[in-house]
């Protein structure tokens, strides 16, 4: 056990933990921020990506001492009342079914528009790839992306 550091949706954590623990494990059980999910375990799936200084990870393969000092930002912290444009598009698209994988869909898709204010469908398909939603909801996904660009106050 170490005592490790970590910086998580803009608050510093001290936790004691295997330094070769997941970073999904030590933000789920050890922080209890449960949005976060598991899927696969072998990065995969997409479902537990969170952004490490701004880039989409799979939380589930990232040791954690590799992120001590970093930004960590789990879908908690995109925002605190579902006011973040992504959000805001995926209830008004109505996004999910089961809901499961959403969270790192909304991460991913996060993660692409702080890189692209705008991204074309080809784009979005090439950022989103890797982010799998068993109930088949990727139509919905690229329109939600498009509107939340819309909602920042682009043109989709």
């Amino acid at each position: 056990m170490a005592a490790l550091k970590l910086q998580v949706n803009g608050e510093s954590h001290s936790i004691d933990a295997v330094p070769e623990m997941p970073l999904l494990w030590a933000i789920r059980d050890v922080l209890g921020l449960t949005g976060t999910k598991f899927g696969c375990g072998v990065a995969q799936c997409g479902a537990c990506t969170v952004q490490v200084d701004g880039k989409a990870v799979r939380s589930c393969i990232t040791p954690v001492k590799t992120v001590e000092g970093k930004k960590i930002t789990t879908i908690e912290g995109l925002s605190s009342d579902g006011s973040h444009p992504l959000q805001k598009a995926w209830i008004e698209i109505d996004v999910p079914q089961c809901g499961y994988c959403q969270s790192g869909q909304i991460m991913q898709a996060a993660a692409l528009l702080a890189t692209s204010a705008k991204p074309t469908d080809a784009e979005i398909d090439a950022a989103m790839r890797g982010n799998i939603c068993r109930c088949g909801t990727y139509q919905d996904i690229r329109k939600a992306i498009h509107r939340a660009v819309e909602l920042k106050g682009g043109k989709a």
